[in-house]
This record gives C-alpha cells, structure tokens and sequence, in this order.
C-alpha cells in the first residue's frame, strides 16, 4: 500500500527509516558470530524463542533516532512493544528477525523497518548488515543496495506453480491445519527450501523466488517485507486473500498470477 503523501514528508520518512537502518547496523554487528547469550522469551520447555543483547541494543537504537526525528510518531517494535504517536503513523520495527540464525553465525537474519498509515505500510526496509545489502521499498522506491552497487527491484515473472521454488522458515508451518495448506502448495512447487526468516522475502522481491508462505507471524515480522514486494510488483496477502500487515498466515508472491494458484490450493486445505 502506498498511500499519497507530501513530497516533504516522503522523503524524510525514507531518510528516516535509512538513519534507522544505519543506526542498528553496528549494533548487530557488534555480537555477531561473538559469544552472546540467548534469552527464552517462550519459557516453555517445549519451544525456544530467543532474544539477544543485540536484539534489545538495536531497537534502542533505532528508538532513539526516532525521538530525535520524528517524536510524534507511533512505534511498535518486538522488544519494546508499543508507544503512542500523534500523527498517524506508526513505525515497525523487528531489530532482529531471524534470531535464530543470529546466534547460529548465519547471515540470513535482518533489520526490518516500516512505517505505516492506516492501512498498512507505506515505506520498507529489509536490511543484512553483515553482507550490506539493504532492500527497500515504496513511494516509488523498488530498489536494492549493496557491495554491487544499487539495483532495482522486481519480482520474477509470472510462471506455473510446478515451476516455481517456494520457501518458508520452519518446516512446521504452525498449525498442522497451516502445514497441510503449505504442503499442498510445496507438493506442486519445483523447489522448496526453509529456513531463511526474513531473506526469503527479500529474495521475492530480488526475482529470486516465486513464493514465501508462513503462518504464526506479527506485524513486526511482516510489515517491511510487504513495502518492498509489493514495490517490487509482488503481492503478500493473508490465507485469503486479505491484507497481511497485522501478521497471521501470509501469502508472499513475486506476482499476482502466481499468487491466485498458490492461493487456490491453500484454500482447498483450509
């Protein structure tokens, strides 16, 4: 969703969300592949969810440019939770996605970064500090940054479900009812592969993979993928087809035609 604004106030809110980005870069950096200790969020024996120094370090970070900058703004993030704003806007911030393959020493983890209206996000960023690439994605925006240079972005074109490659992050797919719908697709898919947290969705937007599909997700997790597909040309919905930015089942798709079959049989499992 990309929503009309001023061209004042879009080009600070991309500043902003790149002055964000800069700011959780060494954060994260400072205890990758380091000995950091893990926390437990779920406290459940039967489950792991883990948080780091890292985690927390960044999202200050990133909160305090956004006192500095833009004070009226809401902000939700995953370590620190919700604070209210004034001015319709809200930024989401996940300051580590992938903290799983954080303290395992692999690269696949991000810094996402969104800010959305009412209707969902309008800018994007999904940020890799550690190989520097940086995707981002609205107001015009479609683009990716790296040890390469810039780039833009676009979602792959469009192809059968038996020739496409799809990807999620656990094998699980949360419920066994969400497993059987993410089955039914990867059955047809060419290519399945897990694990990859955020970079998988920045993948779809590279024109690398045709489809992401998870289930169990929260605003955090999603809302800066969905700014950066969607610049790309892609389509990220619910399970049905409806707007994903509050979390839930997600549906990622480099374009819409890809995204109606994948749709179709996750409805038939449903």
């Amino acid at each position: 969703m990309t929503g009309t604004l001023p061209f004042d106030l879009a080009q600070d809110l991309v500043a902003t969300a790149h002055a964000l980005a800069d700011a959780a870069r060494p954060e994260t950096l400072r205890h990758f592949r380091q000995a950091i200790a893990a926390d437990d969020k779920t406290g459940d024996a039967a489950g792991f969810d883990p948080v780091t120094e890292a985690d927390r370090a960044a999202e200050r970070a990133m909160r305090a440019v956004l006192a500095r900058r833009r004070p009226d703004d809401a902000i939700l993030g995953e370590e620190y939770g919700a604070t209210p704003g004034t001015s319709g806007l809200t930024w989401v911030l996940d300051p580590i996605d992938g903290t799983r393959a954080y303290i395992c020493g692999a690269p696949t983890w991000g810094v996402l970064i969104s800010v959305c209206g009412a209707e969902g996000p309008l800018f994007g960023l999904i940020d890799q500090p550690y190989i520097e690439e940086r995707f981002e994605g609205g107001f015009g925006i479609a683009r990716l940054t790296g040890p390469r240079g810039e780039m833009a972005l676009r979602g792959r074109a469009a192809r059968p479900l038996a020739e496409a490659t799809v990807m999620t992050t656990f094998p699980e797919v949360g419920t066994a009812q969400d497993r059987a719908g993410f089955e039914a697709v990867s059955r047809v898919a060419r290519l399945t592969r897990y694990g990859m947290d955020c970079y998988a969705y920045a993948l779809v937007a590279l024109g690398q993979v045709d489809l992401v599909i998870e289930a169990g997700l929260n605003s955090y997790d999603i809302c800066g993928p969905i700014a950066v597909i969607e610049a790309a040309g892609g389509v990220v919905t619910d399970w049905e087809g409806r707007p994903a930015h509050e979390g839930g089942r997600v549906l990622a798709a480099a374009n819409s035609q890809i995204h109606a079959e994948a749709l179709a049989l996750l409805h038939e499992r449903d």
